[in-house]
């Protein structure tokens, strides 16, 4: 498989992508039946167990990005893949909760390295004319893989004991580490030097000095502050018969509209005027949201155009990676800041809209999807106009 076709090597690093989102899913959809083994511990601790694998993102997303090129893609992905199995395959012994934990912290370092090495394949792989097609699949990935981890996961689990999600996970990353092995070229020697650990708080600053690594990401933490949020606390908060519509349509509306308007947006203009466009169909559908609260339908119709423009902004913001960045180096380092970002916004987004509900409602709610819309616009603005007065 070598000489795999690029249309076959994007769909294993986007399967490998899956397995990857499968390693917050495998936790979250079966979190009750988990906190039920380890019936001891607080509420918070047990929550640590999902978390746990985002707040390695968040503490050595850039790093990552800045070692992943050194080490070579193809190397890195079959390391994470195969530690990610043999990871799960143990989890599935359910250990003790410090032990669970500890395991959790090193599957954060598997997870950071397929998502940081994963998209920057992808995109040196798609040609030109399909790259916009293929950044806009590989970022439906979170979404659709909780979608399916919950479809097939949570039945395997009641039928064969909690343990078998975690083995059926453990034989996707395998198959998929073979995938790569079998697929992907093997990595050419690098020149770049192995940067030394003081000298990586300083490359953080040259990432985020810099309008065309950091600018997707910057966008990116905008969309993931509101979108998990909303996912989690939207639906609950409308209630009523139309709960379970909510909850189920807002990821799937999002996937499918990122993947055929997005796509097509895409190939019309630059990425970066698609988010910040995306980002306004958010704020004035919130403000819809806000005007038609409690009235039923419209509610469901706002929302779902809420989920369906952050859609729009989340294939984008992967798009912008590769259209701000033609080097292999550049859009590692992009994609590290992603990574970090990405995972500020998601452990953040949640707690920050329950403290905004509790104190001031849907007013909260609305405030709380609008700031980071117009923010997110005035971000991707300012960092063009310096693009446009600084040499690259």
């Amino acid at each position: 498989m070598r000489g795999a076709s690029p249309l076959v090597i994007v769909l294993i690093l986007w399967g490998a992508g899956l397995g990857a989102a499968a390693q917050f899913g495998k936790i979250s959809i079966l979190f009750d039946r988990i906190a039920a083994h380890y019936a001891g511990a607080g509420d918070v601790t047990v929550g640590l167990i999902v978390s746990v694998v985002g707040f390695v993102g968040l503490i050595f997303g850039t790093t990552a990005g800045l070692l992943v090129q050194r080490l070579g893609y193809r190397r890195v992905l079959l390391w994470a893949l195969a530690a990610g199995a043999a990871l799960s395959a143990v989890q599935a012994l359910f250990p003790p909760l410090p032990v669970l934990l500890a395991l959790r912290v090193v599957e954060g370092f598997s997870h950071l390295a397929i998502v940081v090495a994963a998209p920057v394949m992808i995109a040196q792989t798609a040609s030109l004319r399909y790259q916009g097609l293929a950044m806009t699949l590989w970022s439906s990935f979170f979404g659709l893989s909780f979608a399916l981890t919950a479809a097939l996961g949570l039945p395997l689990a009641r039928a064969y004991g909690d343990g078998a999600l975690f083995l059926a996970h453990a034989a996707y990353m395998l198959v998929f580490a073979g995938f790569i092995w079998l697929a992907l070229p093997k990595d050419s020697p690098q020149e770049t030097s192995f940067p030394r650990l003081s000298s990586l708080v300083a490359q953080h600053g040259v990432i985020y000095r810099s309008p065309r690594l950091s600018a997707p990401a910057m966008g990116f933490f905008c969309y993931t502050l509101t979108y998990v949020a909303l996912l989690t606390l939207l639906p609950p908060m409308i209630g009523g018969p139309h709960q379970a519509l909510i909850a189920t349509a807002m990821p799937l509306v999002s996937i499918a509209v990122s993947l055929s308007l997005g796509v097509w947006l895409l190939s019309q203009a630059p990425a970066v005027r698609i988010v910040q466009a995306g980002f306004a169909v958010a704020a004035g559908a919130t403000l819809w949201l806000w005007a038609v609260w409690g009235q039923g339908w419209p509610v469901v119709a706002a929302a779902l155009t809420l989920a369906a423009s952050l859609g729009v902004v989340q294939g984008a913001s992967f798009a912008a990676i590769a259209q701000l960045n033609p080097t292999a180096d550049g859009r590692a380092r992009a994609a590290g800041a992603i990574a970090q970002l990405g995972n500020l916004g998601t452990t953040s987004g949640t707690p920050l809209l329950a403290a905004l509900i509790a104190g001031q409602g849907v007013a909260g709610m609305a405030l709380f999807v609008l700031i980071p819309s117009l923010a997110g616009i005035a971000l991707h603005q300012y960092q063009a106009h310096r693009r446009r007065i600084l040499p690259n």
